[in-house]
């Protein structure tokens, strides 16, 4: 099928080119969202008279997707969800899971422009695309972790895996500290009886 793109689409062309593309394509995304019609001598000619209408309304999303890429490039945003001990979590983080960690620090994103690959199912950083206009995109960071001073720690550097071996280390240490407790107190004790059965032996004798 051919159509007439009505805005830049990434890998196809710029406005107001005519392209080929899947039926498929063309019905399920580029015609339900707007972004281009068939491309029919009435279409053309339609978009044609109003091309440069179009083209200002595009100029116009544009800078205000610039300006909020501007502030939302680099942002980091924490988000809490259960998981193992080795990384895996209790299910997954979203394109909305997302959009709403965004949404709660002031930033008008929307699920749709999230790009993920595959869901997030481990504890870390990680790097998201977020398309904010054809011409425009910013990069964020979310930093998924079980709680908030998880995410710090996570934040300085710190992998799940660093993590999980401090907290071991820290555990082993804590029981041979323990052990070294109960052998100091074991040999006190038996100082403390040493004596009295000196004396025992004495008044036997």
């Amino acid at each position: 099928m051919q159509v007439i793109l009505l805005e830049r689409v990434a890998k196809l062309g710029q406005m107001g080119d005519v392209v080929k593309v899947k039926e498929g394509f063309a019905r399920n995304f580029l015609l339900p969202q707007g972004k281009a019609l068939r491309a029919s001598d009435a279409n053309i000619a339609a978009f044609e008279a109003q091309k440069a209408d179009l083209a200002a309304r595009n100029d116009e999303t544009r800078a205000e997707a610039q300006k909020l890429a501007d502030k939302l490039d680099g942002q980091m945003f924490v988000i809490i969800r259960s998981a193992s001990d080795a990384g895996a979590l209790y299910g997954s983080v979203t394109p909305r899971d997302a959009a709403d960690a965004a949404n709660a620090e002031g930033f008008a994103v929307e699920r749709r422009q999230v790009v993920l690959a595959a869901p997030i199912k481990e504890l870390g950083l990680h790097t998201v695309n977020v398309h904010l206009h054809p011409e425009v995109d910013a990069v964020i960071k979310l930093n998924v972790a079980r709680s908030a001073e998880e995410a710090e720690l996570q934040a300085s550097g710190k992998s799940i895996q660093e993590l999980a071996a401090e907290e071991e280390a820290a555990a082993e240490f804590e029981i041979a500290e323990l052990f070294d407790d109960i052998g100091a107190a074991g040999r006190d004790d038996d100082d403390d009886q040493a004596p009295a059965a000196s004396a025992q032996d004495q008044a036997a004798n």
